[in-house]
């Protein structure tokens, strides 16, 4: 019943959220905003800032 990996990337994604709503964060804008900055994302180092625990929402571009 399932893929065999589901159980995996549940627990992932759980962590994630928790993660989040230990820091103050609201997980669907950290998914959002996350998910959208990381195939933009050229360097590995980069990566950090993206932890929720550190993660700061990108500022709104001027249209």
């Amino acid at each position: 019943m399932g893929h065999p990996d589901a159980g995996r990337r549940a627990a992932i994604l759980y962590s994630i959220i928790v993660s989040c709503l230990r820091h103050g964060k609201d997980p669907a804008a950290y998914l959002r905003d996350v998910l959208t900055r990381l195939p933009a994302m050229t360097n590995q180092d980069d990566l950090g800032a993206l932890t929720p625990h550190r993660w700061q929402p990108a500022a709104p571009s001027a249209s």
